[in-house]
């Protein structure tokens, strides 16, 4: 279940990521003031700027975003196989006990 969620939450930034860089060239492409590159080349507009600066936003919060996650499910991991490790040990623990016992078959 774990793995099912992983996979749709990297669909769901990989598809966010897709729709703002989109939206951005489109952007770009609707500017009327692209029209006059030669003219404008040496300085570009503000809301070409803006809109720029936003997308490198949107695109350092959801790598931040990613790598949390990433972070979170190894933790989980790592949290999970110190559990099992755990468990195996009280088990072994038990068997000793039985044999120290005599109660084994």
């Amino acid at each position: 279940m774990d793995e099912e969620t992983g996979g749709r939450s990297k669909k769901l930034l990989l598809l966010l990521l897709v729709a703002i860089s989109l939206q951005s060239l489109s952007g770009l492409a609707d500017d009327p003031s692209s029209s006059n590159v030669v003219k404008d080349a040496a300085r570009p507009s503000s809301s070409s700027k803006m809109d720029r600066e936003v997308f490198f936003v949107c695109l350092v919060v959801a790598g931040a975003a990613f790598c949390s996650a990433l972070l979170f499910k190894l933790w989980q991991k790592k949290k999970r196989e110190e559990q099992h490790a755990r468990l195996l040990r009280l088990f072994e623990e038990d068997d000793e006990l039985e044999l120290e016992l005599g109660l084994g078959d």
